[in-house]
């Protein structure tokens, strides 16, 4: 089975897909509050799932790291209002050390490309 990759450059890719199984990088996002960077995160994801023939309503996993666990709440008022009815992956949350100290979030999904 052949793996198609999008968006590669010398480290990474954003997007890897092998058997009909869309692998996102971990996507980060703009703006200087939990709330707009998480908005902003699962816009790049929207993008990034088109780009592999996928969608939202297709997600099986996401991870989310956040910088502070104290940002939970916030980060679900964004996450609850974006994510597909009936359609919510499996999904863990914990906090992590970010790459850089803008980061307050960053989320991580695998879905499945559409039939």
């Amino acid at each position: 089975m052949s793996i198609v990759r999008h968006e590669t450059g010398p480290r990474m890719s954003q997007v890897n897909i092998h058997n009909g199984v869309v692998y996102l990088a971990g996507q980060v996002g703009d703006g200087e509050s939990v709330a707009d960077q998480t908005k902003s995160i699962l816009s790049k994801i929207d993008n990034l799932l088109a780009l592999a023939n996928s969608s939202k309503e297709r997600i099986l996993s996401a991870q989310i790291w956040l910088s502070d666990m104290a940002d939970f709440a916030e980060m679900n008022a964004a996450w609850d209002a974006w994510v597909a009815p009936g359609n919510a992956p499996a999904r863990a949350t914990g906090e992590a050390k970010l790459a850089a100290p803008k980061y307050r979030v960053e989320i991580i999904v695998i879905a499945a490309q559409n039939d």
